[in-house]
């Protein structure tokens, strides 16, 4: 009898989950999606299209498929409560519990915590809740600061001093959000993200990923969801030390730890966003899911089962011995519609030209209607280049993404040699 998995979510990131689980012969995928994603539609066996967060509907239909395990791939479901629902029916999850998932969901509770248990690579911070609180802080701190919402925003509610808004611009942010925010100094370095599968005590590491967060070519222009990603054929990134890497990591297992000491068992994907300072690694934010893009680099390269890793993950016996990625290179890059991210051009056709043998294609934000595939307001599709060397696998996805034909663009600068040289001499300059 074979497994079912039920996979949550319709984007590009649940695309690269489906997939990396359909690479395992006995397996049915069912699907719940908000919206039906093309890629997905061809791997599910079972689908429903509906919105994510409904957790009854989403429970009824794990139920109705005989699903044994389910993934969750965004954060908003994790928010309402999808995992105590499921493993509350007998359904494990691959996705932390509520409680677990404020990790994310409330960024005052991430902070307080790792204040609270003294974990390294915690900025100064404050949590506000009133425009009089934050705006007397901005005061009183005298630098530039990012100012965060305390929920969930999508990727897009940052906004930093000194590189988005003035103090003015600051303070009209504070008010719009009625002063529920988290203020934190603001870090300079290089950004990098390390995911890692998490059983509850154990945490198994995945390649290093660096995520494009600017909508334009050489980083200018506003914050997405992401344009696009790479790692290295080492799985580390060349302006992170092994030392830096080791604090990252062991931030990593503090935050499991705690969590489980204070009762809150963190089970599925830990994400951590760090800014590589002068100081060494600092935490932007976690995240209680894949990132997208970045699972597509890490989930491309897997060479593990991941229905073994879904099971360890659920039985708390994961071990690194259950986790294997393949040596190579790969780059990222998101087609999204014109306009995007503030005013995307929706409902235009798009065609695909020339894939070469070693780019994976993964379906986004985009829908099929009688064969043509046709663009809604997110990114759109996402091509991986594979390679030995990164400029092997930039080359792939270079050629596949500019080939779409449509009213589409793409950053064409990630993952090339020159944007990586940028990188490390930032980060020389700094240290």
């Amino acid at each position: 009898m074979g497994m079912k998995v039920l996979v949550v979510g319709g984007g590009g990131r649940e695309h690269a989950i489906a997939t990396a689980l359909s690479r395992t012969g006995d397996v049915t995928i069912n699907s719940v999606m908000a919206k039906r994603n093309p890629g997905i539609s061809r791997i599910a066996k079972e689908i429903l299209i509906h919105r994510e967060t409904d957790v009854p509907r989403v429970l009824d239909f794990a139920r109705k498929t005989g699903s044994d395990y389910a993934v969750i791939g965004p954060e908003a479901p994790l928010e309402t409560g999808i995992v105590d629902a499921l493993e509350g029916a007998g359904i494990a999850c691959t996705g932390p519990s509520r409680a677990a998932a404020r990790l994310e969901t409330d960024k005052g509770f991430c902070r307080e915590m790792m204040d609270r248990h003294g974990i390294a690579g915690c900025p100064r911070y404050r949590v506000c809740h009133s425009v009089e609180e934050a705006i007397s802080f901005m005061d009183e701190y005298g630098g530039d600061l990012a100012i965060k919402p305390i929920g969930l925003t999508g990727g897009k509610g940052v906004r930093i001093m000194g590189e988005q808004v003035d103090y003015d611009g600051a303070v009209d942010y504070i008010r719009k959000i009625d002063g529920h925010v988290v203020l934190e100094e603001r870090l300079v370095g290089e950004e990098f993200t390390l995911q890692a599968f998490a059983d509850g005590k154990n945490l198994v590491p995945m390649p290093l990923v660096q995520d494009h967060k600017r909508a334009f070519e050489g980083d200018t222009g506003p914050n997405t969801g992401g344009m696009g990603s790479y790692s290295m054929p080492d799985h580390m990134l060349p302006f992170v030390t092994t030392e830096d890497y080791e604090k990252a990591l062991t931030i990593m297992k503090s935050v499991l730890g705690v969590m489980k000491r204070d009762g809150h068992p963190y089970k599925g994907i830990l994400y951590g966003q760090f800014m590589n300072t002068a100081e060494g690694p600092k935490v932007i934010e976690f995240n209680a899911r894949f990132g997208d893009p970045e699972a597509m680099n890490v989930l491309t390269l897997l060479s593990s089962d991941f229905t073994d890793i879904v099971t360890g993950i659920s039985e708390g016996t994961l071990s690194s011995a259950r986790v294997r990625f393949s040596p190579a290179a790969t780059v990222c890059k998101y087609i999204v519609p014109k306009g995007y991210p503030d005013t995307p051009n929706a409902g235009d056709p798009i065609s695909l030209g020339e894939m070469p043998g070693s780019v994976i294609l993964y379906y986004a934000n985009v829908e099929e209607r009688q064969g043509q595939l046709v663009t809604l307001t997110s990114r759109t599709l996402a091509f991986v280049g594979i390679g030995r060397t990164l400029a092997e696998a930039e080359k792939t996805a270079e050629t596949a993404a500019s080939s779409v034909t449509g009213n589409v663009r793409h950053r064409r600068d990630i993952g090339t040699e020159k944007l990586l040289a940028q990188r490390c001499d930032h980060m020389k300059a700094l240290r």
